[in-house]
């Protein structure tokens, strides 16, 4: 990741080469940080009203400070950074920061390609932090890691037999005219962008077996920076006939249709 812009609350900017976190932040020491990340297109964070809801959630459920000023701070970076980046927010028990970074390489090359999915079982996700979007990842990116290992582009988190969701991102399949994604719980966060795509097309949430999904017509993933991700291959063997399907080529055109709206 490649910081453009930093900005810390009761200091503004900051050089993005300086440190923002004390070594003595619970942020390091118990991994306790609500974070929040923003697509910005043409200037403009994209859902930012959403993201900063679901933002105070989650500082909430880590019983962090509030997090006041939050829109000031992504001003300062938004005003500074290129017009189309990956802003970040941060809010540890020491300090509330906003960052911009450059976007990911390759991201259409992905899209055109489609994602290549490993299922890895997880075992029962805890509970009590569910719908809280924490730095706490370890988990889901060794999971990506051992996907990475068996040719994979990423991780598909399976309990039990039931689809949870990608490493960073919510899943969804569609068979005929059905479309399907796991419903919000532990293991499967309430994503922006899943909220969004609610509004676009019906779906039914709820608990699914790998099976269902494996059998699909097609399948994609949705994030705030990958966006409408096609995946076109489930442990090994194509979903639906291992082509971009066109339910997702669909939803990224309205999804990029609304960022300019």
């Amino acid at each position: 990741m490649t910081l453009l812009a930093v900005a810390v609350a009761g200091r503004g900017l900051v050089d993005p080469a300086e440190p923002v976190f004390r070594a003595d932040d619970e942020a390091l020491l118990r991994g306790a940080v609500a974070f929040e990340t923003v697509r910005t297109y043409r200037g403009r964070p994209f859902l930012l009203d959403r993201h900063v809801a679901r933002f105070h959630f989650s500082i909430g459920a880590l019983a962090l400070p509030p997090a006041g000023g939050v829109e000031e701070l992504v001003e300062l970076v938004v005003a500074v950074a290129p017009a189309d980046h990956v802003l970040r927010l941060y809010r540890t028990g020491e300090v509330l920061v906003a960052t911009a970074a450059a976007l990911p390489d390759g991201l259409e090359e992905l899209r055109a390609r489609g994602v290549r999915l490993a299922s890895v079982d997880i075992g029962a996700p805890a509970p009590l932090l569910a719908g809280a979007k924490t730095t706490s990842y370890g988990e889901a990116l060794a999971a990506r890691r051992e996907a990475e290992s068996a040719g994979a582009d990423e991780a598909l988190l399976v309990a039990g037999g039931l689809v949870l969701e990608a490493a960073t991102a919510n899943v969804w399949w569609r068979r005929g005219d059905r479309v399907f994604t796991p419903a919000t719980r532990a293991g499967v966060l309430p994503g922006v962008t899943r909220e969004l795509v609610l509004e676009l097309v019906e779906a039914r949430d709820g608990a699914f077996p790998v099976e269902e999904l494996a059998a699909a017509d097609e399948a994609f993933t949705t994030s705030s920076i990958r966006e409408v991700m096609p995946v076109v291959e489930l442990d090994g063997r194509p979903v639906g006939d291992g082509r971009p399907g066109p339910l997702a080529a669909r939803l990224q055109a309205a999804l990029r249709l609304r960022s300019a709206s």
